[in-house]
This record gives structure tokens, sequence and C-alpha cells, in this order.
């Protein structure tokens, strides 16, 4: 289901390059299409998390060039994404496992949700439109890709219905491969494809046998290899293809590799708090936590003094804390959780989080009274969570370490 998290849109003829090998390239380098000159901000105020810029840009694009399908995915990208990070849905560390299908969010706005569908209709009427002319139509087939790969996204992580996810990412897997036998330089086709592949081939034996029955297959090897191709084009889906290669190579354990692409994209996309927090995972998950520390620690003062404006960074002070209680600096642990109350209005997720991890460290610090707060306030930010259920548990009986 990793596959939902791609998006693409441009067209690249160029050499594959070397697995391994992390391409530079900044969205001020890369081809966008339609060829609008405010597409290249727009790109830039997507991928430093800046949505509503992002939006108000690929509308005015999309104002310009009515009927291309382009323009629509651009936008219908970027509302979709905003609504995503809005609900706490693009946490990476989500996504390195298997967590992120049972794990519920808060619910998508009604009148978000009814414009992602009427973006995806608006695209796929043009993309019918012209493949029902030629069906041989590699834009038209490209775009039909991307359009389904969103859909994916928004029904498997937003409407929780996984069939119909799958559905629409096989449907965007055949569009691209299809792509890439009528166009085999066209690397953009490589993100989905190899996503696609690389999770086909990540299946349990048993599963596996049962997709080859209506003739789906993958290889992680291929799929790695397409996503490097693709992070190493010009094209729109660079940037893209770095990100679900990061996932991808966190979920192989190959993290030196992984490092590599997260620090090629921080200093391209200075604002994106994300991907300055992967790199502090990567290196906790690496076994070298006094630098992730130290990357947590530098990502919450850069937020402090307003480096990342409307952004939840409020996430490094939990991961700090979350990385001093592995190695049992309780008083070390309790005060990172208790920063992220100190921001102005912190995500109610991370706070919950927050506020039962100082009060179970409390507890471990024999410090009662302190910790029935914390639950308190865990249960007075939303009591219909499951925070809020383990926190009534320890106001009877105090946290203790298993």
């Amino acid at each position: 289901m990793l596959l939902c998290l791609s998006l693409g849109t441009g067209v690249f003829a160029g050499e594959p390059p070397q697995a391994g090998e992390a391409a530079g390239h900044g969205s001020g380098q890369l081809t966008f299409r339609p060829a609008d000159p405010l597409n290249p901000s727009a790109f830039d105020h997507f991928y430093n998390l800046d949505y509503d810029r992002a939006v108000q840009e690929f509308q005015q694009v999309l104002d310009r060039h009515p009927d291309d399908p382009y323009a629509i995915n651009h936008l219908l990208t970027a509302v979709l994404f905003r609504e995503l990070y809005r609900m706490g849905a693009l946490d990476t560390g989500d996504y390195a496992n298997d967590s992120f299908i049972g794990k519920a969010h808060r619910p998508a706005d009604s009148k978000v949700k009814q414009q992602i569908k009427d973006l995806v209709e608006q695209a796929e009427k043009l993309e019918e439109k012209r493949l029902g002319a030629n069906p041989n139509d590699v834009d038209a087939l490209y775009a039909r890709g991307v359009t389904r790969a969103q859909f994916a996204t928004y029904t498997a992580l937003i409407e929780r219905a996984w069939f119909s996810a799958l559905h629409n990412a096989v449907g965007a897997r055949r569009d691209h491969e299809r792509v890439l036998e009528l166009a085999p330089a066209n690397t953009d086709a490589k993100l989905i494809v190899g996503a696609h592949n690389y999770v086909m081939g990540s299946l349990p034996w048993g599963v596996k046998m049962a997709v080859a029955l209506v003739r789906l297959g993958g290889s992680k090897e291929r799929g790695i290899q397409y996503l490097y191709d693709s992070a190493n084009g010009t094209g729109e889906t660079s940037v893209d293809a770095k990100i679900v290669l990061m996932l991808f190579l966190r979920r192989e354990q190959r993290y030196a590799e992984a490092l590599t692409i997260t620090r090629s994209l921080i200093p391209q996309y200075p604002r994106n708090v994300l991907m300055a927090l992967e790199e502090g995972n990567l290196l906790r998950a690496q076994g070298r936590s006094p630098e992730a520390a130290a990357a947590y620690r530098k990502i919450w003062q850069a937020g402090r003094e307003g480096h990342y404006p409307g952004l939840h960074y409020e996430m490094a002070a939990l991961s700090l804390g979350d990385l001093l209680r592995s190695q049992k600096d309780y008083p070390g642990a309790a005060a990172a959780y208790e920063q992220v109350s100190e921001v102005e209005h912190p995500d109610p997720e991370l706070l919950q989080k927050a506020n039962l991890g100082a009060g179970e460290m409390y507890d471990l610090l024999q410090k009662r009274d302190l910790a029935v707060k914390k639950y308190q306030a865990v249960v007075a930010t939303n009591a219909d969570t499951p925070p809020a259920d383990t926190a009534r548990k320890l106001m009877k009986d105090a946290y203790r370490e298993e």
C-alpha cells in the first residue's frame, strides 16, 4: 500500500543511474508539465509543506490551463496532501512498518473529500476523452495513472477502503507499464511501477501466489532500481521517488542509503520538518543515538526560532523523548515530553502522546502526583482515543516497565 504515497507527472529521457547513487536535483532544475512559469514556485512550496501557497499557485496554473490533466493532478495532489498533513497521516515513522494499516487519524473534512473526488472526476474525463481518440496517447496514459495513484492514496488513507485503493493502485501501475512499453526512456513512469514492484515483492509467499493468479507480480530489487532511475531523472517524479526510496530503504534496513537521500533533500527544502525529522529517525535506527538526539534538538530549537512556521515541529520533542526513554534516561525523557506542551498550538495527537509519555516517566521516577496530572491532561485533550484509555487505567494503577 505504500504505492499510494507516490506523486508524479513529468517526462524525462536519460541514462539510468547505478543503484545507490543519490541525485541532487532541486525543484528549480526539474521539468514540469504544463510549461507554466508558476510551477517551480508551486512545487517548492509543496515540498516545503507550505500547502496553502502550493494549492493557491497550482490553482492559478490550472486556471490558465483548464484542459490539462497534469495541472489538475498537481492541484489534486496538493489538496490531498494538505489534508493528510492536517490529519496527522504523514509521519514517516508510520510507514517504516505495516502499523499504518490499522492506525486511525483525525477524520477528513467532508468539503475537502468532495473537492478531491471532483478533481479526480475532472481529470479522468479529460484523460478518457484523449484515450478514446488515441489509446496509445502516452501523456494521457501517464496522467491517468497519476490520477489513479492519487485516488488510491485517498481511498487508502482517508476512506480506509483498502480493496478500492488496491484496485486504483493496480490501474495506475498498468497505465504506467503501458507508458514504459511505448516510451521506455520515460523514467517518471518508473515511480509507480517501481513502488508497486517493491510492495508486491515484499508480500509473504502465500499472498504472492494469490496475486500471481491475477497476473500481478513484483520484485523488491527491480522496484528499488526503478525508483533510483526515477529519482535521478529531472522530471517531476524525482523528489517523490526519493521520498518513497527513503521509506523503502528504511524498511530494508539500508539506513546509510536512505540517510544519503534524506540529507540531499534537507537543504533543498529547508522548511520541510518531516525530512529533517527523518534524518534523526534514520540515525536512531542505525544506533547513532547521540547524533539522533542532536538532530531532534536542532529541529526543536529551529522551530522555537520560527524556522517552521505553522508546522508541527513539536514532533522533534516527542521523538527525543522516545529516544531518551529507550536509553532509560527517564528525567531527560520527561523533560523532552514536557516541551510539546510549550508549543502554542500543538497537534492534539502529539500532545496526548507526550503527556502520556511524561506521566509514565513520572511514575517511574516515583512522582505520582505529577504522573496523575499528566494522565488527566491526556483525557482532557480527547477522551475517546487509545491514549486516553491507557491514561484512565494508569490513573488507577501506576505505570511500571515490563
